[in-house]
């Protein structure tokens, strides 16, 4: 059986910066969609450290190796960007028994807000399950060595950006 309809699916986050378990999930979930699009939010509600110009680039660089990816940055509400985009699918990582609550709340929403979009879970690989963003950005403002978190890009990225303050 085949579809005349490329299944899109929207994998969201400020990623901020983007890291080798962003990275796992995007190289999985490219597997399982035919298009899937990095959605870059502006990130309204938390500061971040890198513009969104900055975290676009790199989205775009890690994932350029893979022809059904578009990275497409976004603020306001998911729902309006899964829904101009013809997402059918919303993916989301979950690293710990922690992050569970929170994603199964946010997916109960969404299903209210677009009950058309199914949230797939994908869980890291093993090695990756422990490192989220903040700890990255919190190792490296301290002069800690991230080079097992990110990529050598993002890592030098990290880097300029803490010697400029």
């Amino acid at each position: 059986m085949t579809s005349v309809t490329v299944l899109t699916a929207v994998y969201p986050g400020t990623f901020d910066p983007m890291t080798l378990g962003h990275e796992d999930l995007i190289r999985r979930a490219s597997r399982l969609f035919e298009r899937l699009i990095i959605a870059v939010a502006a990130g309204h509600h938390k500061r971040t450290m890198f513009t969104i110009e900055e975290r676009l680039a790199m989205a775009q660089e890690l994932s350029s190796k893979y022809p059904n990816i578009e990275v497409i940055p976004f603020r306001g509400l998911l729902r309006d960007f899964v829904i101009e985009n013809g997402g059918k699918v919303v993916v989301r990582g979950l690293r710990a028994v922690s992050d569970f609550e929170y994603e199964f709340q946010m997916a109960g929403m969404n299903r209210q807000l677009m009950p058309d979009v199914e949230t797939v879970f994908l869980t890291p690989s093993d090695h990756y399950q422990f490192i989220s963003s903040t700890f990255v950005r919190e190792i490296a403002t301290l002069g800690g060595d991230v080079s097992k978190f990110v990529s050598p890009s993002v890592r030098a990225r990290l880097e300029e950006r803490i010697k400029r303050g």
